[in-house]
């Protein structure tokens, strides 16, 4: 079954194109558009609150243009070390070149050494966003 964007998103942002992380690998080696994964849970506290502000972003809709969105809940989220660099917390947001590989370089700068892929607000995503877009470009 072939879900919809939305569906896909989880309510995240309607003018996102959201991709399942299959789908958005495929693309991304297709396209050469690096992907941006959002890691949460339906549960978290610290994911609802990111949610609605991540999803009012006018801003955020539109460097999500410059790469393939993946959204992973509850179930959904990647195994693998490379996709927990520093825990298991959420939610986490990794970039990963075209080819699928977790950048560990390009992280939330302004947020906590010690949660290095958390970021609280729309702000931090948002400069998250343009740091990475500077990385792969």
């Amino acid at each position: 079954m072939v879900q919809s964007s939305a569906e896909v998103g989880h309510g995240w942002h309607k003018d996102v194109d959201w991709k399942t992380l299959e789908d958005g690998k495929a693309e991304a080696a297709a396209s050469g558009k690096p992907l941006m994964i959002i890691i949460h849970k339906s549960w978290c506290g610290a994911c609802k609150a990111l949610k609605p502000k991540f999803g009012e972003s006018s801003e955020i809709a539109e460097l999500a243009k410059n790469f393939v969105m993946v959204n992973t809940e509850d179930d959904e989220e990647p195994s693998g070390t490379e996709f927990s660099p520093d825990g298991g917390y959420i939610p986490r947001i990794l970039f990963l070149n075209s080819a699928g590989d977790v950048q560990n370089d390009v992280y939330n700068k302004q947020g906590s050494d010690q949660y290095k892929y958390y970021y609280s607000d729309s702000g931090a995503v948002l400069k998250g966003m343009q740091d990475a877009a500077e990385h792969f470009a």
